[in-house]
């Protein structure tokens, strides 16, 4: 098989809702497609024929009582010997499993395992080689072979660590969730043709139903038994996968293992391969940058952040530390940027001198902290979700870490993050060495390069920065609410949520309490005014119609009358 040609697949189970969600998990590598699906064996060797298959994925239980799975599985190898099938069942059958085994089948797993591994499965099988998971639930080895010796084994703590249903569950769930919230977004997303959101609508209600399977299939079960033995099965692992420093201290105070920054991580990058146009009314400092520049700078700080989580990981640091280090991270996450994204010996000649560059920028830490960094919202909220898997607050509403709605939050702070970070790289940049040529060629947009346009970009960011000091940040404290950016399929645009600022309102002062007593002032008189407005122009239309205007009728139809008259009387003179 070509090595450029993605890996075609069949899937045969009699779950229509099961196949979609293993379809949507497995189409995430780029390498894997789905080519066909079928419920029965009829359907199953029909597709094998019509379509070139490279593996066929088979459940035991099929839907035709007739024909069993092990049974299809001998009527493919007969016609299709080098075929490689994969069986996936929830209740393996030993004597079936047998029994396809002696039929050439290559390869055999629960669906109580790791989607990544079910790649890693189907690519080994491709490739000429076999795989049989190592335990069956109640039945050794021998039960299904009578030969330990030719069965291909897995290593020993591959079983413990990817084969349980809960950790099944969680990846699942996890890659089920990611594409659910691209979906969502995109269903969002303004002037969408009614044919592509009916699409859409129908691929977001596929993937509910998939979640739904997924988390209620793969539950962990309740009895005590299972439930000790999970819990022990997850201390082991915390504690096989710990930094050494952490199993010095006491086990309460050691991080969980984080459970949804994979997703979330993935899935801003997906994103940031969309554009990166600027779709809001106000300017970005990164808008100076060319799309290449800009995509570049964002994918950074995601590492950097990624590495300041790994850090405090390693740190032991407690919950409740993260607001008080909230300012320390993101200079942090600020510096190092400037320094990776710049380089660290990076220098300019500036009239004749040499001027270490990067240290230039840094030397505008207090104005970057300032204006910008101190601004970003709710990110110890975001860390603490991602390293202790924190519920978050949305609308006053608790949401658990692993909620739908508590990813496609933590997933908009994110993305709030990195581009409010790439914003404080370029600060500095353009105010000390906007003009040069050196920076202009490496990675301004060619259409804001002249001087005449650059002056202008810089004057729209010094606007923007006193309207958001004096008057847009004051009414968002007095409203309660962020203003969030975010990555959209078409750009980056602008989100409002609703967040408690009790405290914020009442550290205003000058201009900023000013225009948030004017906010009240306004909404106080308001109602009034318009009251008082409304019943002015009811009196004056009353008066305009029930008096003005039947005095004007009556006049008018007194001369009308006298002018007949006049002309009745004329007539008879004549006459």
């Amino acid at each position: 098989m070509m090595s450029d040609r993605p890996i075609n697949l069949l899937i045969i189970d009699p779950d229509s809702i099961y196949r979609t969600g293993l379809r949507v998990v497995l189409e995430q590598d780029p390498h894997i497609r789905v080519a066909a699906e079928a419920a029965d064996s009829q359907a199953g060797l029909q597709n094998v024929s019509a379509i070139g298959i490279d593996a066929a994925i088979v459940e035991l239980r099929l839907s035709d009582s007739s024909v069993m799975g092990w049974q299809l599985c001998q009527q493919i190898k007969t016609q299709y010997p080098n075929l490689p099938i994969l069986i996936l069942t929830c209740h393996p059958e030993p004597s079936q499993l047998a029994a396809a085994r002696r039929a050439g089948v290559e390869g055999f797993c629960h669906k109580g395992i790791a989607a990544e591994e079910i790649i890693h499965i189907i690519r080994e099988l491709v490739a000429g080689r076999s795989y049989w998971e190592s335990k069956i639930v109640g039945v050794g080895l021998s039960d299904v072979s009578g030969s330990r010796s030719t069965i291909q084994t897995n290593p020993p703590f591959q079983w413990f660590f990817i084969g349980t249903r809960d950790r099944l569950r969680q990846s699942g769930l996890q890659q089920i969730n990611g594409n659910l919230a691209q979906v969502t977004a995109r269903l969002q997303e303004p002037g969408l043709p009614t044919l592509d959101r009916a699409m859409l609508a129908g691929q977001r209600r596929e993937l509910l139903a998939a979640r739904w399977v997924v988390d209620r299939l793969l539950a962990v079960g309740n009895e005590e038994g299972q439930g000790r033995q999970g819990r022990q099965g997850r201390q082991t692992e915390n504690l096989l996968l710990a930094p050494r420093s952490s199993l010095l201290t006491p086990p309460d105070s050691r991080l969980p293992a984080p459970q949804q920054p994979t997703t979330i991580f993935t899935s801003t990058r997906e994103r940031l391969e969309f554009s990166l146009e600027n779709l809001t009314s106000i300017p970005l400092e990164i808008d100076i940058f060319r799309e290449d520049k800009k995509r570049e700078l964002l994918h950074l700080i995601l590492q950097k952040i990624e590495d300041i989580l790994a850090d405090l990981r390693f740190s032991q640091v407690q919950s409740d530390r993260l607001p008080v280090m909230q300012a320390t991270i993101l200079r942090d996450l600020w510096q190092a940027t400037t320094i990776d994204f710049f380089g660290r010996y990076s220098t300019l000649l500036v009239g004749g001198i040499t001027v270490d560059f990067v240290n230039s920028l840094l030397q505008a830490e207090i104005v970057v902290q300032t204006a910008i960094l101190d601004k970003i919202p709710l990110v110890s909220d975001l860390f603490s979700y991602l390293l202790f898997a924190t519920p978050l607050v949305i609308d006053n509403t608790s949401f658990a870490a692993e909620s739908l709605e508590a990813k496609e939050r933590a997933e908009i702070i994110l993305q709030n993050l990195i581009i409010q970070v790439a914003n404080a790289v370029v600060q500095p940049l353009l105010n000390r060495f906007a003009e040069l040529e050196v920076i202009k060629q490496n990675y301004y947009d060619r259409r804001l390069i002249s001087t005449r346009e650059i002056e202008r970009f810089r004057n729209n960011l010094s606007w923007k920065y006193r309207a958001r000091t004096y008057f847009e940040e004051p009414r968002q404290v007095f409203e309660s609410r962020y203003e969030l950016l975010l990555l959209a399929p078409r750009g980056i645009a602008k989100v409002s949520i609703y967040a408690p600022r009790d405290r914020e309102l009442t550290r205003l002062s000058g201009i900023p309490l000013i225009v948030t007593l004017a906010l009240e002032l306004r909404d106080a008189i308001a109602p009034r005014l318009q009251a008082v407005v409304s019943f002015v122009g009811k009196g004056v239309i009353f008066v305009l119609t029930q008096v003005v205007g039947k005095t004007i009728g009556l006049i008018g139809r007194g001369v009308l009358q006298g002018l007949g008259g006049s002309w009745q009387e004329s007539k008879n003179k004549r006459l």
